[in-house]
C-alpha cells in the first residue's frame, strides 16, 4: 500500500504504507527503535527542531483532559547543528524515511534550516511547523493567514529540493485558502491537524494546571473536528493531505483516507500504545480488502463520491 509524496521534487518521497508517526510524539525515532519495529513504518516525522537548541517551557507541560491531552513543550530540542551532526547520521542508516519537522520564527529562519539540511543523507523530506500553538502564550501562530503560509513555504521552496509537507493549524481563519496558497507557493504534501489551543484549570487550587496557561489538545477528542477539515481542504488542492487527529486504529485511518487523505501521522496514542502505529500498518490491509480495495489510492476521498451520488 505505497503511497508517494512529493512526485515534482527533485527526491520525491516514496512510502511503503501510508502509517507515519506524527512530530512530537516519537521523539527523534531512536527513543523507540528498542521497543518498535520502527523499519515497518511508513515514515518517521521527528519532533520540532528549531535553528537553536530550546529547554522549552517549564513544568507542568502534559496534562490529562478527556480522550485526549494537553501539550505544552515548547519545541525542546538539541537545534539543527546537532541534528545533523548526530541525528541524521542514525537515520542514514535506516530503511525508514525520516522526515524533519523544522519550526523557525520567520521565513528566512526556515529557509535557512530547510537549506542546510538539503542534501544531508538519512533526511528524506521536511514537515514546515507554521501551526505549533504551544510556544507563544495564547496560541499565536506563525503561520497564521494564507498569505504567512505562502510566503514561508515559497522561501522553502527555493532553498531546497526536498519534498516539503506543510502542517496547518486548524484554527486559521481560512484554511482551505491557506492550503491553496501553500500549494500554490510549492508545497508537496499538506499535514492536518496541528492540535487546538486548550486549558485545563486546576480546580484545588484555581491556577491553570499548565504552566504555560494554554496547550495544545490532541487525541481523539479533535478526530472528528480533523476528519471534516480534511475533507474540506481536499475538496481545493491537488497535492496530497496526511491526516492526523487522534488516530487510534485501522478504522480511523480508513475516515481519514476515505475523507480525502493519502497517508495518516499517529501521535497521541503512541504514548498509550507504542505500537499503535505497527498495528494500523498489519490491520489496514484487511481493512481494505474487506471493502473490496487493493491500494490507498482507491480509497482516497470516497465520502466525496458518496455524497455527489
Amino acid at each position: 500500500m505505497h503511497v508517494e509524496i512529493g512526485v515534482n521534487a527533485k527526491r520525491p518521497l516514496r512510502l511503503e504504507n501510508p502509517v507515519l508517526t506524527a512530530s512530537g510524539t516519537f521523539g527523534y525515532g531512536t527513543e523507540y527503535a528498542k521497543i518498535v519495529d520502527i523499519q515497518r513504518l511508513g515514515a518517521i516525522v521527528s519532533k520540532g527542531i528549531t535553528l537553536h537548541p530550546r529547554r522549552g517551557n517549564r513544568g507542568p507541560r502534559i496534562v490529562e483532559t478527556p480522550a485526549g491531552m494537553l501539550n505544552a513543550i515548547g519545541l525542546q530540542n538539541v537545534g539543527l547543528r546537532k541534528v545533523i551532526e548526530q541525528k541524521a547520521p542514525i537515520w542514514a542508516q535506516w530503511d525508514v524515511p525520516v522526515i524533519v519537522n523544522i519550526a523557525g520564527d520567520t521565513a528566512d529562519e526556515f529557509a535557512y534550516m530547510a537549506e542546510r539540511l538539503d542534501g544531508v543523507p538519512g533526511v528524506a523530506a521536511l514537515e514546515l511547523n507554521i501551526s505549533c500553538p504551544n510556544v507563544w502564550e495564547g496560541g499565536r501562530v506563525v503561520g497564521d493567514d494564507a498569505a504567512s503560509s505562502a510566503a514561508i513555504t515559497a522561501a522553502v521552496r527555493q532553498r531546497t529540493g526536498l519534498p516539503i509537507i506543510v502542517k496547518l493549524s486548524p484554527q486559521i481563519a481560512d484554511i482551505c485558502g491557506a492550503a491553496k496558497a501553500v500549494e500554490d507557493a510549492g508545497a508537496d504534501a499538506i499535514s492536518l491537524i496541528n492540535t487546538y489551543v486548550g486549558m485545563k484549570i486546576d480546580t484545588k487550587t484555581a491556577r491553570p494546571a499548565l504552566a504555560n496557561v494554554t496547550g495544545g489538545l490532541s487525541g481523539p477528542a479533535i478526530r472528528p473536528m480533523a476528519v471534516w477539515l480534511v475533507y474540506l481542504v481536499s475538496q481545493v488542492v491537488s497535492i496530497p493531505i496526511i491526516g492526523l487527529g487522534g488516530i487510534a486504529s485501522a478504522e480511523d485511518a480508513l475516515e481519514f483516507i476515505f475523507a480525502g487523505a493519502s497517508a495518516i501521522q499517529v501521535g497521541t496514542m503512541t504514548f498509550v500504545e507504542p505500537r499503535t502505529g505497527l498495528r494500523i500498518v498489519e490491520e489496514l490491509p484487511a481493512a481494505a480488502a474487506s471493502r473490496g480495495y487493493d491500494s490507498v489510492a482507491e480509497m482516497v476521498g470516497l465520502a466525496h463520491q458518496a455524497r455527489r451520488s
